[in-house]
């Protein structure tokens, strides 16, 4: 029984992971012998098409995305997890106003109020800057929502109302006791922020016209001359660039999956 549910995980494993292995070899073709059938072994050209990736503005872009990545990380984590924590755990006027808001605000496509927000971000002065990428972390419907459902099932109310009557301030109690307990959600909330916002094309496509503050998706698609795509040099660049997303998940994996699971299940 265990050799045939180890052989089907790894028949899912290699399915898994079959695109990213056809993604490095197609690294290695000419870009136009890609297309003459699915390549399955390394060719001779992926030093070129790496050469023709490091002869443009790549790390300058790598940057850009790293920036954009981790700030927004530390912006969408920290302003969820207070929304969170103010819903969850205290009583206030308009409180079911507010819940409700955030998952009506959660069912509202982000493409509807696109030009709304570039017009605004316009009208602040950050127009074709990388603070519209940034800024838009900082009222994420979802990560409050997550972080609402999380606190209420790992942080229990009676805890935090004994650090109260001991006199505990309520910055103490949020750093010493909420913390530590709600910290496989954040885990969860910063791996999905860096993954969505590394591999956020629509956003920069519609707020950045300079160069100079490329993202990774928008370099990889600018990839080629006038009159040819250079697809060989495009997979060079996406090798390179899910580096840190990989790095990421192996890191946080099991913080991830716990984060997911929490509250799944009551004890």
């Amino acid at each position: 029984m265990k050799i045939v549910k180890w052989g089907f995980i790894a028949a899912i494993s290699l399915i898994s992971l079959f695109p990213f292995y056809v993604m490095i070899m197609m690294s290695t073709y000419y870009s136009e012998d890609i297309f003459k059938g699915l390549p399955l072994v390394p060719s001779d050209y992926g030093l070129n098409n790496l050469r023709t990736v490091l002869q443009t503005d790549f790390f300058r872009v790598y940057a850009n995305s790293l920036i954009v990545s981790i700030t927004s990380v530390l912006l969408g984590v920290t302003t969820s997890m207070l929304v969170g924590y103010a819903v969850a755990k205290f009583r206030f006027r308009l409180k079911r106003f507010l819940n409700y808001f955030i998952i009506i605000t959660m069912m509202v496509p982000t493409q509807v109020g696109l030009i709304g927000y570039i017009i605004e971000m316009k009208n602040l002065g950050f127009g074709n800057t990388l603070m519209p990428i940034i800024l838009t972390w900082s009222a994420w419907p979802f990560g409050a929502f997550f972080m609402i459902q999380f606190m209420r099932d790992t942080v229990p109310n009676e805890l935090l109302e004994c650090a109260r009557i001991d006199g505990a301030p309520e910055p103490l109690i949020f750093g010493k006791i909420v913390l530590p307990l709600v910290k496989p959600g954040l885990s969860t909330l910063a791996t999905l922020v860096f993954l969505w916002s590394w591999n956020n094309y629509l956003l920069p496509l519609v707020t950045i016209n300079n160069s100079k503050w490329f993202t990774l998706p928008l370099f990889v698609s600018t990839l080629g001359i006038v009159h040819r795509t250079d697809y060989g040099a495009r997979m060079a660049a996406l090798c390179m660039a899910t580096i840190p997303v990989l790095l990421i998940f192996l890191m946080g994996s099991r913080s991830f999956i716990k984060g997911i699971t929490a509250g799944a299940i009551k004890g």
